[in-house]
């Protein structure tokens, strides 16, 4: 017979009690304790599970000298994408966590990269939908292949058994929030339910060099849902993000062990599935047949990636008493700083002004670089005179009025060029390091606001 014991887990961070407690001594949250049966089984295997299909022979303590430190193996997906977040393809024996709200896409997306792959046999385990659910979703992305399998189940026994029989190179399982262990009694979902199955499944994909994807929940504060130790056992933990209003998606990397964690994927959400964006700048920079105030590009730099973006600025007469200033994709903080500077260094009453801004295309926007794009467009828009269209902007903008240098300037210029673009706006600071960059685009370098001001206008 085997022992029955609970014990209590943080929902936060997973840390486990013995008794109730009101704050949790690891992450300090309140109220966070939940009781859970736990089975401390005899019926569990002590055996070596995956003894039969292991690739490479025993296990055994070696040196470090030993190790042959040649370059890991990779799957190369079709997706060029999800290639460019996991650092150049799918590791063998990696296990990646992709988190995202519900009905935004990771689903139909890891479906979609599953059909394409048609020489990797892929098992796609779903706790969540039926085959028929399934297959109507790969009949309307529109791919077939004979290598993709699907197994409608949440015990985890039941699938080890299924993966024995097939022997599959891919494993996406959807999702980790479903599974449920028969070592642990509590409910699926649960935080000892979830920290048992990944790491069964952890131990499955290092000791059998299998490749697994586990699809997951977030929760309301965004946080991914579950113990955070379960961020801590995967190789790479990837966030789906994107406004439900916007066709826009961006896999960005929280953490990856075998590639850098700059990195992001653009995909455009379609009738037949993902579309993966290999130019996002002309998608967010809006075609105008006119020229219109309160409207500037900035170069700005998204990971990795150069990105050029719309910024644009309304300024109207205020008609209560106290001004409004409402932005969407920009910090109101930084917005507020901004108008600051303009008042004291440029003298414009921005003080007795309604200030509306908006990033184009649903993107929410951290970079400092933008600064310099989102003052001309205020500026734009208070004078109500266009920006030239075929102008761009990269500068951060300081408490003084001064332009200030920004990074990876090259990868800017050249982004802008690439699109057509006729002059850049640069800070002062940056032009030492572009004295012997050779390109068709003019590099305006000013100091100060002020400058800028007589510049354009």
């Amino acid at each position: 017979m085997s022992k029955t014991k609970s014990a209590f887990f943080c929902q936060t961070c997973g840390y486990e009690s013995t008794k109730w407690l009101g704050k949790c001594p690891s992450c300090n949250s309140w109220n966070t304790f939940v009781e859970e049966i736990i089975v401390k089984g005899t019926d569990k295997k002590e055996k070596d599970e995956w003894s039969e299909y292991k690739r490479d022979g025993k296990l055994k303590t070696i040196a470090i000298n030993e190790v042959s430190s040649a370059e890991e193996k990779r799957i190369v997906t079709r997706d060029a994408e999800l290639n460019r977040v996991l650092g150049g393809g799918i590791v063998l024996g990696s296990i990646v966590l992709v988190a995202g709200e519900p009905g935004i896409g990771k689903s139909t997306l890891f479906l979609q990269d599953g059909l394409q792959m048609n020489d990797v046999v892929t098992l796609y385990i779903s706790g969540e939908e039926s085959e028929q659910q399934i297959k109507m979703r790969a009949n309307r992305i529109g791919i077939s292949n004979e290598n993709f399998y699907l197994l409608t189940e949440t015990g985890t026994q039941t699938i080890f058994q299924e993966i024995k029989k097939l022997k599959p190179q891919l494993v996406i399982v959807d999702s980790i929030q479903t599974l449920q262990s028969p070592f642990i009694e509590s409910g699926p979902g649960s935080i000892s339910q979830i920290r048992e199955c990944a790491a069964e499944l952890q131990r499955f994909a290092k000791e059998t060099n299998t490749p697994v994807f586990l699809i997951g929940h977030i929760t309301k504060d965004g946080n991914i849902a579950g113990p955070k130790i379960l961020e801590h056992m995967v190789d790479t933990v990837l966030q789906f993000e994107g406004d439900r209003n916007y066709a826009y998606r961006i896999l960005r990397t929280l953490k990856n062990r075998f590639g850098s964690t700059a990195e992001l994927g653009i995909y455009e959400m379609t009738g037949q599935g993902m579309r993966a964006v290999s130019n996002p700048s002309e998608l967010l920079i809006s075609q105008k047949e006119e020229q219109l105030s309160g409207i500037a590009i900035a170069a700005s730099i998204e990971g990795m990636r150069p990105l050029l973006i719309e910024g644009q600025a309304l300024v109207t007469q205020s008609v209560y008493g106290t001004p409004q200033r409402t932005v969407t994709g920009f910090d109101l903080r930084r917005l507020q700083l901004l108008l600051a500077v303009l008042e004291k260094r440029g003298g414009f009453h921005f003080g007795v002004k309604d200030v509306f801004v908006n990033i184009a295309g649903g993107l929410k926007v951290e970079d400092p670089s933008i600064d310099l794009a989102i003052v001309s467009a205020l500026l734009s828009s208070y004078e109500d005179v266009p920006v030239n269209q075929r102008f761009c902007f990269a500068g951060e903008v300081g408490l003084s009025g001064e332009i200030r240098a920004v990074n990876r300037i090259e990868q800017r210029i050249a982004e802008a060029e690439k699109l057509g673009f006729e002059k850049i706006i640069v800070s002062k600071y940056n032009a030492k390091s572009l004295d012997q960059l050779k390109s068709n685009i003019e590099v305006v370098p000013l100091a100060k606001v002020e400058e800028l001001y007589r510049y354009l206008f």
